[in-house]
């Protein structure tokens, strides 16, 4: 049975974490689910689309809208009813959602081994649009230089204009909810300072005992001095000193330099996604 969901009970919640723990179980790799944002559903609107076994859940699919033209998919069926329809399903009931919001197109989230993933993906005609490798970090980062005018800091509201201004040059358009991201209980925006000026950010998240690393940016005048590497690692150790064991962030496969830098810390490939831009036409 389909679910369409305005907003995520804690049952709910729970479902779709055991049916991330079997999905990786078979799948390996990791899941795109951002759990952050599955918390702070606002109930206004349908965001998530679940599948229901009687009282298990089978499939999900979930919408994560960020600021810009295009949201993002991303889902998972339980390996051991696969092939029965029910991703095709799931999608089924997104897409007009999704068209009735604006949007012109979306991309669908597929670990590049899923195979049925893929499939569903070209069916709909979606066109590759980018990958990227999702790193973990395992264990304590690796000791590097430290320079003593580089600080982190929880960002404040203050902020936001230098914040934007970052994000934007590295990413595009920001976040429509940046102001009320940059605290949570489960995540909190950095600012890195160089001798009290912002030259860069990050935000950070926290899932029981693993965390995240996401938006990270420099300003492109000041890269290539260490800045980067200093603060991941600042903000590494900090996340372990609150019992994080585990933390994760994506990089661009074509991201050469960062890439090498995340490596440098100790950050290992888990598995690389790749995102198919779908038209909502």
């Amino acid at each position: 049975m389909l679910e369409l969901a305005r907003g995520l009970s804690d049952g709910a919640l729970s479902a779709i974490a055991a049916l991330e723990q079997c999905t990786v179980a078979a799948d390996g790799g990791r899941l795109k689910l951002e759990w952050s944002t599955l918390r702070r559903r606002s109930g206004r609107d349908i965001d998530d689309f679940l599948w229901w076994d009687a009282e298990r859940l089978t499939g999900f699919l979930g919408l994560y809208a960020y600021g810009g033209p295009t949201l993002e998919i991303a889902g998972m069926v339980d390996p051991r009813v696969r092939r029965r329809g029910i991703a095709t399903a799931l999608l089924d009931a997104a897409v007009p959602i999704c068209r009735g919001r604006g949007y012109q197109s979306a991309l669908l989230v597929t670990p590049r081994g899923s195979v049925g993933g893929r499939e569903l993906a070209l069916s709909r005609g979606a066109v590759l649009e980018h990958s990227e490798h999702a790193l973990v970090l395992a264990g304590p980062p690796a000791d590097g230089p430290t320079d003593p005018r580089i600080a982190l800091r929880t960002a404040t509201p203050a902020d936001v204009p230098d914040l934007s201004r970052l994000l934007t040059t590295a990413f595009g358009p920001v976040p429509s909810d940046l102001l009320d991201r940059l605290e949570t209980d489960s995540e909190r925006t950095l600012a890195i300072e160089l001798e009290g000026a912002i030259v860069g950010t990050m935000r950070v998240t926290r899932r029981q005992d693993t965390g995240g690393v996401y938006g990270f940016a420099v300003d492109p005048a000041q890269r290539r001095r260490g800045i980067g590497g200093d603060a991941l690692r600042q903000a590494c150790r900090r996340l372990r000193d609150e019992g994080v064991e585990r933390i994760g962030l994506e990089v661009a496969v074509e991201n050469d330099h960062a890439l090498g830098l995340y490596n440098s810390l100790g950050f290992t490939r888990v598995t690389t996604e790749d995102y198919y831009e779908l038209a909502m036409s």
